[in-house]
């Protein structure tokens, strides 16, 4: 077991904290000074400053589990009635999508999640029982071109326009949106989301319960275990929340800002992508979030990392048998809650509105001119090299690598098939081992943000060989994946941030390839 298990805990409602205390007690005892978690636990805006206007209407996430439970009727309704369709799609924002993701597969339910233009994954959900599919579609406001297509796709695939398709979609979005018209005019079930809670904060709001529950996931259970947990968090002691967020803060103030998120092994493994992407927003780049494979892989050690162990319930006082410096172990529903409230802790401590639209916006979707020819072919990988960095592939990889500032990471987006080709996720482990820097892995579907903005970029794109045009569209799926990596480029230029882009033009072998020249870099 871990040394960090011998000292205090801070544990409330089945979930521990352990460690926190021995990161920084400085940022907690100020923290406290400043009556700050009785005044979040309160909802107070001011929190973040006279200017914070954001912050106002974004802390519902705090009781939102309570105005939750009016969904429940309407769920369990919903599911009798949907009960003979058993394959449940979800699309829309990565934001929005995440936390139902992590929740259908903590809780061992299937839930296909469509958050990308990659023709494959969109092909394979279509062609997996369409008629008895239902599709969710997540959006606060209106439908993307993404969400669009893939709406588009499935009512071509019902082949009806009637009743029988309507009863296919729920619609998931703000009251009085943009679709919430469209789904009016289509006939589908709309859900109202919650108002006051936004983003990645979603979590227990219907964004994150509804697919869930179509899934057949315990959505109640994930509510009764984060209502257990509220009562502990305007406390100055046994504060799981508190002591989390000023762990986090406390490391990022002195020289540990890159956090890995590392699964101990009991449950929950995909909460730290999760984790992972709230902490990333909330924190405007001051701390940087790694989701890292393992307690022992590459970058989730080290010299200015702070390492933080995530689990499922383990009963009160018992953590994780890992290497941590943190470790966080309880239900997924109090997870949720802790995770949320650490890191609004933490971004009082670092002086930053965790609510405020981010100042470089990632790049839109239209089409670009193409890129030119590549700098160099190499059996099933074309470089595109930028200008003074060398042409061939491990040229270009140790140029990128051997940039990296003392304050930078390295941060690759691979816009492909993230089932398909998950191979490529063997990428983040081996360049962290080549640089001794932090580095991170995401799909384009979540893309480069405020996070990235000290970082140096590894774009990955690959060809396709079987296309599928958006019905009532003039461009097909691969146009829209195209468009999309196009314009984070565009956006990484922009922040004049230094890129190299590799295209596969055979994934299998491009990604084997790329593969087997990171593991012989160095730098």
């Amino acid at each position: 077991m871990s040394d960090l298990l011998a000292g205090p805990a801070d544990i409330a409602a089945g979930l521990a904290v352990h460690g926190a205390d021995a990161v920084d007690r400085s940022a907690r005892a100020a923290l406290v000074a400043h009556d700050v978690p009785a005044r979040l636990a309160a909802q107070d805006p001011a929190l973040w400053g006279p200017g914070a206007e954001a912050a106002r209407a974004r802390l519902g996430w705090l009781d939102t589990h309570c105005r939750s439970r009016d969904l429940l009727p309407q769920l369990a309704e919903l599911t009798a009635e949907l009960g003979d369709l058993d394959h449940v799609v979800l699309a829309g924002d990565a934001d929005l999508t995440l936390a139902a993701e992590v929740i259908a597969g903590c809780l061992g339910r299937p839930l296909t999640v469509l958050d990308t233009a990659d023709p494959g994954p969109v092909r394979a959900a279509v062609a997996d029982r369409p008629a008895r599919t239902v599709l969710v579609l997540a959006g606060r406001h209106g439908l993307d071109r993404t969400a669009d297509a893939h709406l588009r796709v499935w009512r071509a695939a019902w082949d009806d326009s009637g009743p029988e398709a309507a009863r296919h979609v729920v619609v998931v979005t703000a009251p009085g949106s943009p679709l919430e018209a469209l789904a009016d005019e289509l006939g589908a079930v709309v859900i109202p989301a919650d108002p006051e809670v936004a983003g990645h904060w979603t979590a227990l709001t219907a964004f994150g319960l509804v697919p869930a529950a179509l899934a057949g996931a315990p959505v109640i259970e994930l509510l009764d275990e984060a209502a257990a947990l509220a009562g502990a968090l305007d406390r100055d002691r046994d504060n799981p929340g508190l002591a989390l967020g000023a762990a986090l803060a406390g490391a990022a103030e002195h020289g540990r800002a890159t956090v890995a998120l590392v699964p101990d092994g009991t449950g929950l493994d995909g909460l730290r992508h999760w984790a992972a992407a709230l902490l990333a927003a909330a924190t405007g780049g001051r701390v940087l979030p790694v989701a890292a494979e393992s307690p022992d892989a590459p970058g989730a050690t080290g010299a200015g990392v702070l390492t933080v162990g995530l689990g499922g319930a383990l009963g009160a006082g018992v953590g994780p048998g890992v290497d941590a410096d943190v470790a966080v172990n309880g239900p997924l529903g109090a997870h949720f809650l802790t995770w949320e409230y650490a890191a609004a802790i933490a971004a009082v401590a670092l002086r930053v509105d965790p609510f405020a639209e981010p100042a470089d916006p990632a790049g839109d979707d239209e089409p670009a001119p193409d890129a030119g020819p590549p700098s160099s072919v190499e059996g099933a990988i074309e470089v595109y090299a930028p200008t003074g960095a060398p042409a061939d592939l491990a040229g270009a990889l140790r140029w990128l690598c051997a940039g990296l500032g003392e304050d930078e990471h390295l941060a690759v987006t691979a816009y492909l098939d993230r089932r398909a080709d998950a191979a490529v996720t063997g990428l983040r482990p081996l360049l962290a081992r080549a640089t001794g820097r932090p580095v991170t892995l995401g799909w384009g579907s979540r893309r480069p943000g405020a996070t990235d903005a000290r970082g140096r970029h590894l774009l990955i794109t690959g060809a396709v060989t079987d296309d599928l045009p958006v019905p009532g569209r003039p461009y097909t799926f691969a146009e829209l994946q195209a468009a999309r990596a196009a314009g984070d480029r565009r956006a990484l230029a922009g922040r004049e941030r230094p890129v190299l882009r590799l295209h596969l033009t055979e994934r299998a072998a491009g990604v084997a390839q790329l593969l087997d020249t990171a593991g012989r870099t160095r730098t």
